[in-house]
C-alpha cells in the first residue's frame, strides 16, 4: 500500500495525461488537452483527477511531472540566444561535429545549423592537455570577453574547453568570472558532462545553456502555481528514467529532454512481465508522435549517444527511438502522388477533423474514426463529441488528391502507412540490433498505440501484446513508479590490464560524492557502479555494470560477453576502460495498484473495418472487464483515455491489476 496520496503528471504535444494513487491504492486517472503555457494544463489535469478522486489538492503528498518544454526547444528551435565560450583555436568545433553527413549520397545535404551562431562564439587563451594545465587563463580577459557577451543578444552561455573533463581548473576560473559579469545563466561542460571527445562534450554543454532558461522559467511559473494549491513543490522526470528534485534540474536542464517517452518506459516496465520473453518492446502512440524501445531482463535500456534534431546530447537517458507517428499525425500526398503520414501534426489545437474544432486535414486518428475503431464516446473519455462526418469529408478530400476510391480507401492507407512507419521504428530497436522481435513481447499503450498494436504485431510476428490497464496514460502512471536517480561520469582511458585499482576506486569515490550530493535522503540510497570499455584502437564503447570492488579481470569478462551480444562476436585485442560511471538510485517500491472490474462489460456493437470488409464489431467498457475475463477478437475496448482494439484470431484475458494480454490464435491479414 502507498500509504500517501501520489500525482504525475505528463505533457504530450496534444493532451496532458495524469494519473492518481491514493492511500488505498485505488488509481484515477485524466487527461485534457495540452496548453501553449504547460503549467496551466498541468493544473487543470491536477485539479481534474483530484475532483473524480474526491480530494482536495492539498492532500496530495508527492507530485511527479514529465514535460517537453526542453525537446520542443531543441525541435523547434527556438531556445535561448546561447553564447559558446571555448579554447582559442576550437571556436569551430561545434560547425565541423564529424565526419558524417547527413545523407552519405547526397552531396548537397546540409548539417542543421549549429544552436550558436559564429558571432556569439569566443575564444579564450588558455590550454590544458590530459596530463594538467599547460598555460592557466588570464582573468581580465574572461571579463573582456563578458563585456562582449553582454553587448551581445546572449541569453545564456556555454563553457567547454578543451580537456576541461581531465583538467578543469581553467574552465572553472572562465565560468566563475562569467557568472560574477553578467546576469544568465552559465553551463560548464565539467560540470554538465565530465566526459572526453570535445565535440560532443561542447554540443552537451550547449543544448544545456539552450534550453535552460525555458526550463527555469517554466519550472518557477509551475511552483508559484503549486504553491497557489498548497500542493509539493514537483519531482521532475529526467531522460534517464528517474526522478530529481525540480530544484536539482534546474541547474542541470539538459536533463530533462525525452522527459515523457522515458516516463513511459518506466511504466510499461512496472505494469508487464516478460515470463518466457526476451524481454519486451514498449510502443508508445501518442498524438504526434510514437516512441519504441527496449525492457530487458527487468531493466529498462539506457544510452548516452543519442541525438535529438541531429545535435549529439551525451547524458544518460533512455534509450528511445521516435518517430512522427501518431494519432494527431497528418496525411498527406508527396511529389510522386504516393501517401505519407507525418511528421506534421494536427496538435491540440485545433486537433484532427473529427474532433470539431475546426482542423480540416485528415489525421490517423480520422483514419480511425472512418475504419469504426473509434466511435461513440471514445475521444478523451466522452468530453470531446466525434464529428464522424468531418473525418470522412478529410479523408474524402485526401482520396480525391491520391486518386484513392473514397474515404475508406484512403483511411485504410493511412491506417498501414503509418503502421509501417512504426514498424519500421520497432526493427531499429530489435532486428537491426540482433534482436529477433519474436522472441519479445509488444507493450502498448499512449492514446491510439493499443488501437495499432495488433496489426504491428503481425506484421513482427509477435504473438503476444501486453496493453497496460492505464496504457492512455502510461506516462504519468510511470511518473508515479519511477526511482530517483542522478548520474555522474569521469573519462580515464587508460589499458585495463594497466589500470590500478586504486585510481579507478579514488574515481568512484568522487564519483559516489557527487551523486550523493544531490539525493534528498542518502540514507535511503544505493549507489551503482559501471564503466565504458572498447577494444584497443575502436571509436565506441560499450557499458558493463562493475561490482563494489572493482575486478580488471570481472570487468574485462563482463565486455567481452556485452560486445558478443551487440555484434556477435568478440576479440582477443585488449581492452581500454575509457569512462567510469556512477548512479545514485533510491527506490520508491512497487505500486500494488488496486483493481475491480464490474463483470458488465459490454456495451454497444460498432461497424469496423477487418479483414476487407466491415463487421459488426462488439464494444466493452474496459473497466468493466474482471480479473480473469477473456474476449474473442474481434472486439473493441473503450476506456476514458485510450481504445483497444481486438483483431479477429486475437484474444484477450485481463490480469488481476486490471492488464490485458492478447495473444495471437491465428494467421491475421
Amino acid at each position: 500500500m502507498s500509504r500517501e496520496t501520489r500525482i504525475g503528471v505528463d505533457v504530450g504535444g496534444t493532451f496532458t495525461d495524469v494519473a492518481l494513487l491514493t492511500p488505498e491504492n485505488e488509481l484515477v486517472t485524466a487527461k485534457v488537452p495540452s496548453t501553449d503555457d504547460q503549467s496551466v494544463g498541468v493544473v487543470r489535469g491536477f485539479e481534474k483527477a483530484c475532483d473524480e478522486a474526491e480530494i482536495d489538492p492539498s492532500d496530495v503528498d508527492a507530485f511527479t511531472h514529465a514535460m517537453t518544454v526542453s525537446v520542443n526547444a531543441l525541435l523547434e528551435e527556438n531556445g535561448a540566444k546561447t553564447a559558446l565560450v571555448t579554447t582559442e583555436g576550437f571556436r569551430d568545433v561545434l560547425e565541423i561535429g564529424r565526419q558524417a553527413r547527413p545523407d552519405l549520397y547526397d552531396v548537397t545535404a546540409d548539417k542543421p545549423a549549429p544552436l550558436v551562431p559564429r558571432r556569439r562564439r569566443f575564444e579564450v587563451t588558455e590550454r590544458a592537455t590530459i596530463d594538467g594545465v599547460e598555460t592557466t587563463v588570464d582573468e581580465s580577459e574572461v571579463r573582456s570577453i563578458a563585456e562582449n557577451i553582454r553587448a551581445s543578444d546572449a541569453e545564456s552561455v556555454a563553457v567547454s574547453l578543451l580537456h576541461a573533463y581531465q583538467h578543469p581548473e581553467n574552465e572553472q576560473i572562465v565560468a566563475d568570472v562569467l557568472r560574477e559579469e553578467l546576469d544568465v545563466p552559465v553551463s560548464a561542460s565539467h560540470e554538465v558532462l565530465a566526459e572526453f571527445r570535445e565535440y560532443e562534450r561542447t554540443s552537451t554543454t550547449v543544448v544545456d545553456a539552450y534550453v535552460t532558461p525555458a526550463i527555469d522559467a517554466y519550472l518557477g511559473r509551475l511552483e508559484e502555481r503549486a504553491a497557489e494549491m498548497d500542493v509539493p513543490v514537483p519531482q521532475i522526470m529526467q531522460a534517464n528514467g528517474g526522478i530529481a528534485p525540480a530544484s536539482t534540474v534546474r541547474e542541470h536542464a539538459v536533463t530533462t529532454t525525452m522527459s515523457g517517452p522515458a516516463a513511459g518506459v518506466v511504466g510499461a516496465a512496472e505494469t508487464a512481465t516478460s515470463d518466457d520473453l526476451d524481454g519486451l518492446v514498449t510502443f508508445d502512440m501518442g498524438g504526434t508522435s510514437s516512441d519504441v524501445s527496449l525492457v530487458r531482463d527487468g531493466e529498462v535500456e539506457r544510452t548516452t549517444d543519442a541525438e535529438i534534431n541531429e545535435r549529439p546530447i551525451k547524458t544518460p537517458m533512455v534509450d528511445v527511438n521516435t518517430v512522427g507517428a501518431g494519432g494527431g499525425s497528418i496525411a498527406w500526398v508527396d511529389a510522386g502522388n504516393a501517401l505519407r503520414v507525418g511528421p506534421r501534426s494536427s496538435g491540440a489545437n485545433p486537433g484532427p477533423a473529427c474532433y470539431g474544432r475546426g482542423g480540416t486535414e485528415p489525421t490517423v486518428t480520422d483514419a480511425n474514426v472512418v475504419l469504426g475503431y473509434i466511435g461513440g464516446s471514445s475521444a478523451l473519455g466522452g468530453e470531446l463529441s466525434l464529428d464522424v462526418d468531418a473525418a470522412h469529408d478529410a479523408l474524402a478530400n485526401l482520396a480525391d488528391e491520391a486518386g484513392l476510391d473514397g474515404a475508406l480507401a484512403a483511411a485504410r492507407g493511412v491506417y498501414r502507412v503509418a503502421n509501417a512507419n512504426m514498424t519500421r521504428a520497432i526493427r531499429a530497436v530489435t532486428v537491426e540490433r540482433g534482436h529477433d522481435p519474436r522472441e519479445f513481447g509488444l507493450v502498448a499503450f499512449g492514446g491510439a498505440g493499443p488501437m495499432h498494436a495488433a496489426a504491428l504485431a503481425e506484421s513482427l510476428d509477435v504473438g503476444t501484446v501486453v496493453v497496460p490497464r492505464a496504457c492512455g496514460v502510461l506516462s504519468a502512471y510511470g511518473l508515479l513508479a519511477a526511482d530517483q536517480k542522478h548520474d555522474s561520469v569521469r573519462t580515464l582511458r587508460s589499458p585495463l590490464a594497466e589500470t590500478s585499482v586504486e585510481s579507478v576506486e579514488a574515481a568512484y569515490d568522487e564519483l559516489e560524492s557527487d551523486v550523493l550530493a544531490d539525493v534528498q535522503r542518502t540514507d535511503a540510497a544505493t549507489v551503482q557502479r559501471a564503466a565504458d570499455l572498447r577494444y584497443d584502437g575502436q571509436s565506441f564503447e560499450l557499458t558493463v555494470p562493475v561490482d563494489e570492488t572493482f575486478d580488471a579481470d570481472v570487468v574485462e569478462g563482463r565486455f567481452h560477453e556485452a560486445h558478443e551480444n551487440a555484434y556477435g562476436y568478440r576479440l582477443s585485442d585488449p581492452v581500454e576502460l575509457v569512462n567510469v560511471r556512477s548512479t545514485a538510485v533510491v527506490e520508491r517500491g512497487e505500486l500494488g495498484v488496486t483493481y475491480r472490474g464490474t463483470g458488465e462489460a459490454q456495451k454497444d456493437t460498432r461497424s469496423a473495418f477487418f479483414d476487407g470488409e466491415f463487421h459488426e464489431t462488439p464494444v466493452y467498457e474496459r473497466e468493466g472487464l474482471g480479473e480473469g475475463a477473456t474476449v474473442e477478437g474481434p472486439v473493441i475496448l473503450e476506456q476514458n483515455e485510450s481504445t483497444v482494439v481486438v483483431p479477429p484470431t486475437w484474444t484477450g484475458t485481463v490480469r488481476a491489476d486490471g492488464t490485458l494480454v492478447m495473444t495471437a490464435g491465428g494467421d491475421g491479414e
